[in-house]
């Protein structure tokens, strides 16, 4: 965990942790920052080994993204996590966990609602080349039309399907079928030229998880 400053580890939560969860960070041994919330807390103090069966641990052995349902046998109260893996050159450095009482209600559709103008069209999931994050709404743009939907990213993210849709940035997620180039950018990361030439970066941030999703 020495090779990333707690502060870059704060700006991923900000962008990745729900509304109303508790928050831990660890290293690949053990918890070295926890922060309660009033819906669930698990008692952890920095310092408290990883144990098996966590979200924290699992997120740390497969090396990506998971949401998973854990029992009370483990904290002494049930929860559900969602925990992202800080990689480098492939090795998991550590976590960030997101602790919620329950699993997020995700919307039983194909398809978002956006809002353009004074009117609303449903979008199929298909349809979405690209989500940005623009002042606690998400701009969804998709060939023929862009709009907005009340959802911020980090919402959004739990509901799109994960074969299509991948996180680049903390202000963007892509839809991987409309990437017409991927290019080289500065300090390991990558530029992404879409289908309708609009460019968006990857960060460095998300370039590992990027470049095993797509298998380079």
């Amino acid at each position: 965990m020495d090779q990333f400053t707690v502060e870059s580890v704060l700006n991923i939560i900000r962008e990745f942790v729900p509304k109303g969860a508790s928050i831990s960070v660890a290293d690949s041994e053990k918890y070295i920052y926890y922060q309660p919330s009033k819906q669930v807390d698990l008692r952890i103090k920095p310092g408290d080994l990883i144990s098996e069966n966590t979200a924290t641990y699992q997120a740390l052995s497969i090396r990506k993204k998971i949401g998973v349902q854990v029992e009370s046998n483990v904290f002494g109260v049930p929860y559900y996590g969602l925990s992202v893996p800080i990689m480098n050159e492939g090795n998991p450095l550590g976590a960030v966990t997101a602790i919620l009482p329950s699993k997020p209600m995700i919307l039983p559709t194909s398809f978002l609602t956006i809002k353009i103008d004074d009117r609303w069209i449903p979008l199929p999931y298909g349809e979405i080349m690209y989500l940005e994050a623009q002042n606690r709404k998400t701009k969804i743009q998709s060939e023929l039309v862009s709009g907005y939907h009340k959802m911020n990213l980090s919402e959004l993210e739990l509901i799109l399907p994960s074969d299509s849709f991948i996180r680049v940035h903390r202000s963007y997620i892509v839809n991987i079928n409309y990437i017409q180039e991927i290019l080289p950018d500065f300090h390991s990361t990558f530029l992404l030229i879409m289908k309708d030439s609009s460019k968006i970066q990857v960060s460095q941030t998300y370039a590992s998880q990027f470049r095993r999703a797509l298998g380079f």
